[in-house]
């Protein structure tokens, strides 16, 4: 077997040792030697690592379609997803100044774009008067804050990442108490929230194979708990903001075909009653019949 595994084409021993380096490459795949523990350790790593960047480069289009599909944002926190945007931000400057691996914190590139997106879409489909003004600022402040961590100081950068801590712990509390208030997840994606609670398991694991970097585990430890929570309301609420927004519409229709009935119930037989008795006004005869109550008992006046 070690035969073939040492004579593979030279394309496929490039990316293997471009992924997990020479060493385990000629360990694992050469040599097929399983009892190396710390190269099997790493290569997981790695794999669950680039897992993660392909998965978050889709995590958020599920939530995006829901948006575009509803025109509607209902149930999204504005001030959320700014923060969160933030967070990731700062997350992908300080590891790709700190030299990180790509593999380690490369769905922050795609997670962040993402959100820029869904932060515009909500304020497009917000009710606000104020959006035309809002949605400029938006894009503005995120632009700015973009060109600030590309030229900060990396001392500025660590501070920054520490800073992610209560960022993250305040970019999901906003969305939980809107859940929470509306006993409903809106317009939130349960694949989305679903995602992010593996991601940040399998984030863990990776930090602390390959960076060591106690400041990005205990963000990703506290982005798991948040998480977790959104993933508990996603459960407890299943279907009921759905729910609640069929009977609206059910009762508003109902409302719409009732009231215009009730208004003119009385009319066809006001105008019988006044061509009986050409004394009385439209007025009078329609007080002396009255709206008829409701039900298929018909009504009739006695002529003599």
């Amino acid at each position: 077997m070690t035969a073939i595994t040492q004579n593979l084409p030279w394309f496929i021993r490039d990316l293997g040792i471009s992924i997990i380096g020479q060493k385990c490459y000629t360990s694992l795949i050469e040599n097929l030697d399983i009892s190396d523990v710390e190269c099997i350790k790493f290569s997981i790593s790695k794999g669950l690592g680039i897992g993660i960047v392909a998965g978050g480069s889709i995590m958020k289009v599920p939530q995006l379609l829901l948006i575009v599909n509803a025109r509607s944002a209902q149930g999204l926190s504005l001030s959320a997803y700014i923060l969160e945007t933030l967070s990731y931000g700062i997350t992908l400057a300080y590891s790709y100044r700190s030299g990180f691996p790509f593999s380690t914190y490369g769905e922050n590139f795609f997670l962040t774009l993402q959100n820029i997106i869904i932060t515009i879409l909500i304020i497009a489909y917000s009710q606000s008067s104020s959006k035309a003004t809002t949605l400029p600022l938006t894009v503005l402040g995120l632009s700015a804050s973009a060109v600030s961590l590309y030229a900060a100081p990396q001392s500025t950068l660590a501070l920054l990442q520490i800073a992610t801590l209560p960022l993250s712990l305040s970019s999901k509390i906003p969305q939980i108490m809107e859940n929470a208030r509306a006993k409903s997840t809106g317009q939130l994606s349960t694949f989305a929230v679903v995602s992010q609670i593996v991601g940040c398991i399998a984030r863990l694991y990776t930090t602390l194979m390959e960076v060591g970097d106690p400041i990005v585990s205990a963000g990703f430890l506290l982005a798991l708990l948040l998480n977790g929570v959104l993933g508990f309301q996603v459960w407890a609420y299943w279907g009921k903001g759905k729910v609640a927004d069929v009977a609206k519409k059910v009762e508003k229709k109902i409302e719409e075909k009732v009231e215009p009935v009730q208004a003119n119930s009385a009319t066809p037989v006001a105008e019988k009653v006044s061509a009986y008795e050409p004394g009385l006004s439209q007025a009078q005869a329609t007080r002396r019949v009255g709206t008829p109550p409701p039900g298929n008992r018909k009504w009739a006046r006695r002529v003599d």
